[in-house]
């Protein structure tokens, strides 16, 4: 297996809670898939969650050296979870035909968050 790339982002807290009061379903329906927003929202904190997610994809993009942008859209990356706990990525729409392209045959994630941050790091693997 070799590596085609690493991300790392970092989010306030607070900045996704804004976001989430200001805007609402608009933010959320742009961001996060239905089964994200199931999780998040059955959580006592769900800032925190929503913000994890939301740095993930952020590391994810940074792993493919794309960004969020027309190519690679919020919701072409999912953030589940296994019964395990480990977080894991599914890759839909233009991040699924990105990695395809590329020879991306898995993403691996780590998600980290507390009161105030949340953190994810990311690692595109390529072969098996």
């Amino acid at each position: 297996m070799q590596i085609f790339g690493i991300g790392i982002d970092i989010v306030e807290t607070e900045r996704i809670a804004k976001s989430i009061e200001r805007f609402g379903d608009r933010f959320l329906d742009r961001v996060y898939t239905q089964a994200e927003r199931a999780y998040c929202d059955k959580m006592k904190f769900p800032e925190r969650y929503y913000a994890a997610r939301f740095a993930a994809k952020e590391a994810i993009s940074k792993t493919f050296g794309t960004g969020i942008n027309h190519q690679v859209g919020w919701k072409d990356m999912e953030v589940l979870r296994r019964e395990s706990g480990e977080p894991y990525v599914v890759l839909s729409g233009g991040a699924k035909a990105f990695a395809e392209e590329n020879g991306i045959t898995e993403v691996k994630i780590s998600l980290s968050h507390a009161d105030h941050y949340a953190a994810a790091n990311a690692v595109a693997c390529q072969g098996s």
